[in-house]
């Protein structure tokens, strides 16, 4: 049988407006929620981006 993966899928939702990016992270390595400085398309600037379920 196959491994399971350690990836799992998540949302990033911007903190200035109702865009979000899905993407993978390895939850083994990165535990704590993720946080990134993304550009937004609505507001048209960089913005945050959090973790959400």
């Amino acid at each position: 049988m196959a491994k399971a993966s350690k990836r799992i899928n998540i949302k990033l939702q911007s903190s200035a407006s109702s865009h979000c990016y899905y993407t993978e992270k390895n939850k083994q390595n990165t535990s704590e929620r993720l946080v990134l400085k993304k550009y937004d398309p609505i507001v048209r600037r960089h913005v945050e981006y959090k973790e959400s379920k």
